[in-house]
Formats: C-alpha cells, structure tokens, sequence
C-alpha cells in the first residue's frame, strides 16, 4: 500500500529539517514526546523549556478535530501538563465510532497568538495534479474547507511559484503577510514534493510579527517511495489508526512483506473473534471480507489480510502459523472458523502455496482440535486441484473439519457454509491434477443457450483485419472521427496480428502467451522480442505448439524497436525501481501505442507523470500493479487468465460477448470464470491494477467497449476508493454509454469498521463519504447500472441480463469450434506427477531446494546451533554421519596438520611456478593439486588398505614387513626424508597423543606402531609418517566410532576417502602460497641453467 499516516511529531521533524523558505520557521524541533515509558526528568534534562515555557499537549496517535473533542491541554506549565495528563493518560478513548488508550502525547510551546493569526493550510494528491487549499481563517472553528478554501490546482510535473500564490490563495490575506505566506507555502510544496508526500495539513498555521508557527500537523507520505526518500526519512513508524493495537504479529508479517518479492499484509481488528481469514489476493481479501460483514459477521471477524504474488512454500508456511498461533490464544463457546478463500489464481502455483498452510496446520493440530476449528477452502488456479487434495488429507489425517470447493463453486459460498447460512455440500472428489489442457475439452458442437458457455457475437471481420481506430474518450464516434486528434488512444488495443515486446526475463509468462497465441490459432506468436539489459544480444528458446522456437533478447530497447517495427504493446516485468524509466524509454517510440506495467510498488508521483506523458503521446497505459488483460481469440497480456487448463474452462480461447473491467487481477481471472458459466464467455478484459492512480480509469475502458460493436454488455468490478466510477454513472445518464452495464463495488465491509482498514491495493481506501463502496454502489444503481445486492449475486445478475439480451436477439449463440491441442511442458506435468524418467544423477548428501540447506538430513541452522565445526560438516558431506565430537576434532587437526609442508615439496612447488606465470587462483592450485599421488601425498589411501589387510588376515608385523620385501613393494605411510627415529616428526606425536587419550580403541595404530619398530630397526628414518599415521588412525575411528558398519568402513578407504583429508588440508597451503606469491610480486619464475644437468643421449655418449 503507498500512501500511508505519519505522527505529527514525524512530520514537523521532516518540515524542520528540510523545508527550504526565506520565511523564518518558529519553534523548530521544540518538542517532546510523552510515553508509557517516559522518564520526565530525563525529557526536562533533554528538553530544558519546558521549565521555563507555557505548553501545550496533546494526543499524537491521528486523532482528527483533537481541539473540539478536548483532547488539547493549552497555555499549561509543566505541572499543570502532568495534572492535565492524569485525566487521559492510559485512558480509553472514544473518537466517532473508534475505542481506543491514549498513550502517545506530544508537548510543544504555548504560542500566544489572534485569530487573525490564524490559517488554514493543505496540500493533497489527485490524479491531474496536487491540490493546494489555503484559507485565511484557520483554527479549531475552520468548518467546511473544501467549499470556503481557495483552490489552486499544480499540474503533475509543474512548479508553484509565489506568484501563483499570491494571486489564487492569499487574495484575503493582508499585504503585510503575503510574502512570508508565499514564500512559506511555495517552500511547503517544494518539501511535499520532494519528501513524496501524499497529503499535508496545517490547521492552524500561525503567522505573528516573529515569523511561522507549525501548531497541528497531519501528513501523509507514500510508503513505496522508501527506496528514493530512504536517506531523508530514515527508519519511519507508521502508527496504527486510532482504536487499532500495533500488534508484533503485524509488523512480523510486515517484515516478511518487506523481504520478499510476494504480498503478505495482516491487519489485526478483533483478536478475540471467531472468524479468521487467509485469503489468496488483494480484490478476493476484500471481497471476502465484504461477504463475512453482509452475513453478519462483521463484530466476530478477527483480521483482515492477504497473501499474493507467488510466496514460496515457506513464506506461506510463516504467514499461516502466525495467524493460527493469534486465533488459538483465546476460546470462543462458539468454536472458530477459519476462511482460506481466492479467486482463480493467474501464476501462483496452488500446491505449492497450500504445502505451507499444510505443514502450519499439522504443526498446531492440537490447539486447533482444542479451540474447535472448522476450515472452509475455495481455491483455483495452476495446481489447485493437488492443492485442494492435500488440504483434504491433512483434514483426514489430523481429524480437524477441513472443507474443501474448487472453481465450481462460487468464490464466496464457502462463507455462508462457515456461518450456517447455507448447507455444506457432499461434492465428488475433483480431479487429480491440472492436465485437462492436454485433450480437447468440449464433448459437443453446440450448448445450448441459457446454459450457453460458447459463442461468437461479432463478424469475424471487424477489428483483425482493420488498424487500430483511435477515439477521443468522452466524444460519440461521429464527433471522434471529424476530431483529427492525432493523439487520440485506441479504441483497439490487442488485435490477432498484435505484437509485444517484454521488458524483462519472464520466460514462464512469454511461454504462457505463446500456448494462448497457439490454442487461438493464431498464425504468429504475440511476442516479437525480448528486451533484458543484464545480458548481451542472444537467442532464447520457447515451444509453439509442438516445436521449438527461438525468440531474440535484446540488451536495449532502441535495438529491440528499431528491429521490430511491427511491435506497438509492450509488456513491461520491470521492478518497481526500473519501472519508471523504462516505461519513460518505450514512450519516446511513437510505434508503442499500450503498454502494461506489471509491477507493484511504483511511487504514486512516478505513476503520475507517466500517466501525463501518456495521455500527451496518444498512449494507453495498463496498470502499474496489474495483471494485465487478456482478448480472447487474440492476444493476453503476461500470466492474466492463467495456465492453459483455465484459458480452455473460460473459454478464452475465442470471444464471446462480455467485456469487463476491473482492478484486480485475480478477480478478473475470477470473472472469467463467472461470465463463461453463465454467458457465451469473454470478448475483452482488462485489470487496471490496484494503485491510487491507475495508468487508465475504468470509464477509459468502458467507453472503449461501448465503441467496440462486438461487445455486447460490459461488467464493472469497482474498488472503495477514488470516484471513477461516478463517471460511469454520468456516462449512463448522459447517454454515451448505452449498452448495459452490470457492476459492483467491493470493500462495503469498511464502513462497517470502526476504524480505518487500508486494504489490499493501495487505492481500496475510502478519504470521504462519497468514495465509498456502499456510495458509489447506490449511485450507479440510481443512474441504471445493473448492481447486485452482494458479490455473491453477481453472476446471477449477469446471467439475467445476459439471457435477456439473447431473448432480444442481440446476442445470437454461435456454435463452438474446438480450440487445438497444446502439449504439456515437462517441469509441469512433472510438478503434477503425472511422468516420471530416472533422474541424471542421484545425490544424498545435500538439499538446496527447500528455504534452508540441508546437509545430510541436517538443516544449516542446526549445524551451528550445535556448533559443529568443519569437522562436523565433513562428517555429515563425506560419511552421511554426525560424528562424535572426538571424530570431528581429530579430523580438523588432520586438516590443520596436513595444510603445508614447505615451499619445497612438488604440489607448492607447481602452484608457485604457475602464480609467477600470472595464472589465476584455480589454475594454480589445481597445478599443485595434480601432484598429489602415491608419490607425494596420496599414501594416506594405500597406508590404509595395507595395514588394514595385514592385520586383518592375522598376518604379524614381522611376517608383514618381511612378505613386502620379498613382493618388491613398499610400504605406504613408512618413511620420511628428514625426520627419523631420533628426530621425530611432531605432527605425528601430536596426533598419536591425542588418538591414544581419545579413541575407544585403536588397534590398527598399535599395529602400525609395531611394524615402525621393525622399520627403524633397519633405518632410521623408516618412521610412520604423517600420511600413514591418519591412514591407520583413521581406520581406528571409522571401525570404532559406532558410527558405521565393519563393511562400510572399508568401503570410505576402498573408495579413496582418506585421500580426501590430505587433498583438502593441503589446499590451504597451496592457496597461501599463491596468495604470497601474488603478494610479494613475484616475476615469471625460470629454472638456473647452473641446478640442471645437461648430458648427451645415452647412445652418444658411449
């Protein structure tokens, strides 16, 4: 959500640290802040005027009108602030129909002042501009400002001057004051502009002989600039509407939003209800919640909240337990419900959403059983029917009374079964996957027509054979086409012969579009290119139909549009932070005539002037924060409609004759759904997207289908907030829109609430009477729309006009014509079991496919909970065993002991020759590492197999060293070249010490031992070395440590695990010489001609 409330406190810091005016600013940062926790000699150490001072305090939690409540303590000492602060402090509150504690006051100067001081000064956002009202009489007493203010409207992207000011606001102010006034007000807008503020008031603002007074202050910033205003803002608290708790779980989910690229939003209204909702996008939320609040629920409904955009399994699975951790805190003699509802999802995978709600259900299946919870789930979308299943076992498995309805029942059914309001039915158990798209659906040619799902309205001439005609919106089409407005929009925007562009990697979305363009039948794929400025130029793979297909990527626009002239759509996946800009660069291409912003997050001003350079340039703007739109028969925008299955069950794969509108996008995937079963299906659809300030209105598109003769009535999903849909209602009474309009306005629960609910999209919030729902959904009524009396009626209001209009003969049914066969992609049909092929390789030691790594079975996060080591880690990599603690440190010192051995020995001495060569760090250390054999290093192995056969074939020490004599072979690990008998190699003594003290048994050591006696006996130097020491030691500990099995011991050394020690230990050396080298600038490196024995072949010599 973008534009959200600030405490005063926040925006006087915010005015005094950056409002830039020649007008001198009183009082600045002189406040103090009073809380539960506040020790007051501290604050008057910090804040010595209030000792001194007369005060004022009041609550700073967004109370309006403060001053007719009584809720301001004026012209007070200090004490007289404590006495004052007795009678409210911690004390509940009623503010209209809100109950809540005062606990946050702010304490300022007391400025002595007249009324004609006093002034009325706001700032607020809409779509054209900013709005400025100014009025000469401020104070408690300021009354209806929006009919007695002077107005002065700031186009988007212009700049007020004092001039302007003067002239259109301050025309009742005396001359003495007008300059301070405008240089004051002018600096204000510079710093809501530049601040991203959306809405700013000053009641009153005071101008006395000293300079201006800040006295209240109520401000709004928008939230989604944080990424450009981060430095100027800092870390904002946003507080809670009056009579809400800021509770830990919201601001938990909060975070969770914050850190990922899916929605999460949880808003706490009744924690001791008996109603709780999981609801599956930002439309459905509200229209689940409207459903709950018509039925009578509104006091029991315990939260309202909505998870979108693809979270993963577990960011679904963190959201689910926090909602069921709060709603099994306290018993309801009723028992509880829980709604996991949504509309028909566009791209979330259903399964995989669900896995999470799964794992957080049968973590609190207890509580849940113990608070007497019943869940009721309705779902669709890719893999909901796996979804749907999964949900049903759990309920089996767990006892818990899990309901479970897909896409044939009515999104919001589910709630009257939850409230007794309407029966539970058995239903058949549905489908096992989503594969339906691999046949062709339709049994028959013809439906018939009441029940009708497939039809034609419209010659099959019009508008895909014609180029696209450009309409003036508010003009009749006579009056357009005399206009010659050559920067007029298209009344067509998608045609059969459309082409895109997509801005952005979305290989799932382009294929998606594709497979529609294919089941169409149309003969090119919609999308010409792709555009992605983190690679260079190059081909990317996609099916069309049954074979590939190589589209271009290109790292710039100019590139991709200078090569595709044909292109004029671009699909924008660009983030929030990129979008802007590159929506900036496509316009500069007069051949683009829409485009559509996917993204969620733009900041409202951003939004704005594209929406004025749009409207300059002729170009139709979907979106931002949209799904898309989607013409049957000829073109879809990204994921809108879904997955193939949906696109064949909506019959979007041809036109029919409804077209809609409306924000969401899931609800527009949900009205596809609806018209297709209860009228001949979808001629045109489009999602605006849920920001304040949608690129196109609602009317932009419904005069577009008033225009288009193949429409033959249009559906309106209208949104608490904003005051578009007025403008239909006007359209109706004026005549310009004649055909018939079916529309509802979601969000009717929120008058319902007692304080301010910011839902899903950024725009459902109503700032007057007028915006919302309940309003707006009388007034089209009123004007001859067609409203329902609830969401839940909706598809029966469309089917009766609908049917009417097939009486009528304005819609004659046209037979079916079955839409070809798409084969299924592998990584899906995968995903829904549907095929199995063994897998290229088999793994059991690591899992990165989850939300945390798992070594041998063993989450990360336990790996250093129980402080491991690297020991621990090699136990669980090499062995697939946790070792004991002995084992792990045995082996972190076999490392530490084998990690260098001089630069002399042949795996340094290659790694310095190639760091002096100037190769890089691989190169190098994979030079020294190819040294590594039987020769230097790799007896480890050898030492092992030896001794280990030796002693286990009972053969004595003496007998061994004997039978390798007589064999000619050596014996591995016995020998060194310097160290002796009587110049002992410590590494070994340091190992040998803490293996005798620490190992249950080492036999094979002892062995060893003996054979060294032998050895040296006949040479000194005929030692156990460091390699066969480890060798033997570790035979010892694999046979002994309980660990594993007599076989599976000699399995690791007969597969050349112990190797592996000495292969990593000395890595490290080898790295460190390279990195010294590299260090000390070492030139190439040449042998001396003078330590190389130059000597003639053997054949010339004799």
């Amino acid at each position: 959500m973008s534009a959200k409330a600030i405490s005063e406190q926040t925006g006087k810091e915010f005015l005094f640290k950056y409002i830039n005016t020649s007008a001198a600013v009183m009082n600045r940062f002189r406040y103090a802040n009073v809380t539960p926790e506040t020790d007051w000699n501290r604050l008057t150490q910090d804040h010595p005027w209030l000792l001194t001072e007369r005060l004022v305090v009041k609550p700073d939690q967004l109370i309006k009108r403060r001053g007719k409540l009584g809720l301001v303590g004026i012209n007070l000492d200090l004490q007289g602030v404590k006495e004052w602060l007795k009678g409210h402090f911690m004390k509940e509150t009623t503010v209209g129909r809100a109950k809540g504690v005062l606990k946050n006051f702010l304490i300022e100067p007391f400025v002595p002042h007249t009324q004609d001081e006093e002034f009325y000064l706001c700032i607020y956002a809409t779509r054209e501009g900013d709005q400025v009202l100014f009025h000469h009489e401020g104070g408690v007493e300021v009354g209806d400002v929006d009919s007695k203010a002077q107005r002065l409207t700031v186009a988007v992207d212009d700049k007020l001057s004092d001039a302007q000011v003067k002239e259109q606001l301050l025309t009742h102010v005396p001359d003495d004051k007008k300059d301070v006034l405008a240089s004051f007000i002018v600096g204000l807008f510079n710093l809501y502009e530049d601040l991203y503020f959306t809405y700013l008031e000053i009641n009153p603002l005071v101008l006395t002989k000293d300079g201006v007074y800040v006295l209240d202050m109520a401000a709004k910033i928008d939230a989604t600039a944080d990424f450009i205003c981060k430095a100027k803002w800092g870390d904002v608290e946003f507080p809670p509407p009056f009579g809400r708790e800021a509770y830990p779980e919201e601001a938990y989910i909060a975070d969770l939003d914050a850190k990922s690229g899916a929605s999460l939003k949880l808003t706490l209204l009744n924690p001791q209800g008996r109603i709780w909702t999981m609801v599956a996008g930002g439309g459905a939320s509200v229209v689940y919640s409207d459903t709950i609040c018509d039925l009578g629920g509104v006091d029991e409904l315990a939260n309202y909240g909505e998870y979108s955009g693809a979270p993963s399994e577990q960011q679904t699975y963190d959201y689910a337990k926090t909602i069921l951790s709060l709603m099994t805190r306290e018993k309801h003699p009723q028992g509880k419900v829980l709604i996991i509802g949504g509309s028909i999802a566009n791209f979330t995978n259903v399964a995989a959403t669900f896995k999470g709600i799964v794992r957080a259900i049968k973590d609190y299946q207890g509580p849940l059983k113990e608070h007497e919870v019943s869940i009721f789930v309705r779902r669709g979308g890719p893999n909901y029917q796996e979804g749907l299943r999964v949900m049903g076992e759990v309920g089996k498995t767990t006892g818990i009374p899990i309901y479970v309805f897909g896409t044939e029942t009515h999104m919001t059914a589910i709630v009257g079964m939850a409230l007794g309001h309407r029966p539970i039915p058995n239903l058949p158990p549905v489908a096992a996957h989503t594969a339906n798209f691999l046949l062709n659906a339709n049994n028959s040619a013809v439906t018939p027509a009441t029940t009708r799902t497939a039809s034609f309205s419209e010659p099959k001439t019009t508008n895909d054979v014609t180029p696209p005609k450009r309409s003036k919106a508010g003009l009749p089409p006579e009056a357009q086409a005399s206009s010659g407005c050559s920067r007029a929009k298209a009344t067509t925007l998608f045609s059969k012969h459309t082409k895109a562009i997509v801005w952005g990697m979305q290989t799932r979305a382009v294929q998606g579009m594709l497979d529609f363009d294919y089941v169409c039948s149309r003969d090119q794929p919609s999308v010409a290119a792709i555009v992605y400025p983190f690679t260079g130029d190059h081909k990317q793979k996609f099916y069309w139909g049954h074979k590939e297909i190589l589209l271009p990527v290109y790292k710039n626009m100019a590139d991709a549009m200078k090569k595709h002239p044909e292109v004029d759509v671009m699909i924008s996946f660009a983030s929030l932070r990129s979008a802007y800009d590159s929506t900036l660069e496509a316009m500069q291409y007069p051949q683009v005539h829409t485009i559509a912003i996917i993204a969620e997050g733009i900041p409202e001003a951003q939004t704005r002037k594209l929406i004025k350079i749009a409207d300059e340039k002729g170009v139709t703007i979907i979106g931002p924060a949209t799904v898309g739109g989607i013409k049957p028969g000829c073109f879809k925008i990204g994921n809108t409609g879904g997955m193939l299955d949906n696109i064949l069950a909506s019959k979007l794969y041809r036109p029919g004759s409804v077209a809609y509108v409306s924000r969401s996008g899931g609800m527009s995937n949900e009205l596809n759904n609806i018209i297709s079963r209860t009228t001949d299906g979808v001629y045109e659809g489009v999602a605006i997207g849920g920001d304040r300030y949608p690129g196109t209105t609602f009317m932009d598109h419904v005069l577009r289908y008033q225009d288009t003769p193949g429409i033959k009535m249009i559906v309106v999903l209208g949104e608490i907030g904003g005051t578009d849909e007025y403008r239909i209602c006007q359209g109706i009474r004026e005549g310009r829109i004649t055909k018939p309009v079916v529309c509802w306005c979601i969000g009717t629960c929120a008058t319902m609430f007692a304080s301010e609910v910011q839902f899903g999209h950024a725009g459902a919030c109503a700032h007057q009477a007028s915006e919302t729902a309940v309003a707006k959904n009388q007034a089209l009524r009123e004007a001859g729309a067609y409203v329902p009396k609830s969401f839940d009626e909706l598809g029966d209001v469309i089917k009766t006009v609908y049917d009417e209009l097939v009486a009528k003969g304005t819609i004659i049914p046209a037979q079916e014509v079955p839409p070809p066969t798409v084969p299924m992609d592998y990584s899906w049909a995968r995903e829904l079991g549907l095929i199995r092929k063994p897998a290229s390789f088999m793994t059991s030691i690591c899992d990165e496919r989850g939300q945390e790594l798992i070594y041998a079975g063993m989450a990360i996060t336990e790996v250093f909970k129980e402080e491991m080591g690297i020991g621990g880690v090699l136990g669980l990599l090499w062995f697939q065993r946790r070792l004991p603690r002995y084992a792990c440190q045995f082996i972190e010192m076999c490392l530490m002991v084998t990690a260098d051995h001089g630069p002399a020995v042949s795996g340094a001495h290659n790694t310095i020759v190639c760091a002096r060569a100037g190769k890089d760090l691989i190169s190098s250390l994979t030079s020294g590492l190819l040294t590594i054999g039987d020769r230097f290093g790799g007896a480890l192995d050898a030492a092992a197999k030896q001794f280990s056969k030796a002693f286990d074939s009972g053969m004595l020490p003496m007998e061994f060293v004997n039978k390798m004599k007589k064999d000619g072979k050596l014996i591995m690990g016995i020998g060194h070249r310097v160290k002796s008998i009587n110049n002992p190699d410590m590494r070994v003594q340091i190992l040998k010490d803490f293996v005798k003290q620490h190992f249950p048994s080492n036999q094979l050591l002892d062995y060893a031992l003996e054979v060294e006696k032998i050895t040296t006996s006949k040479k000194p130097n005929l030692i156990l070395n460091v390699d066969g020491f480890i060798g033997v030691a570790f035979v010892d500990l694999l046979r002994t440590c309980g660990g594993f099995t007599r076989d599976e011991a000699d399995e690791f050394v007969e597969i050349g695990a112990l190797n592996g020690i000495f292969v990593l230990g000395r890595s490290m050396g080898f790295i460190g010489h390279y990195l010294d080298q590299k260090r000390l600038k070492q030139g190439l490196y040449r042998h001396p001609w003078d330590d190389i024995s130059y000597v003639l072949p053997e054949h010339m010599s004799m």
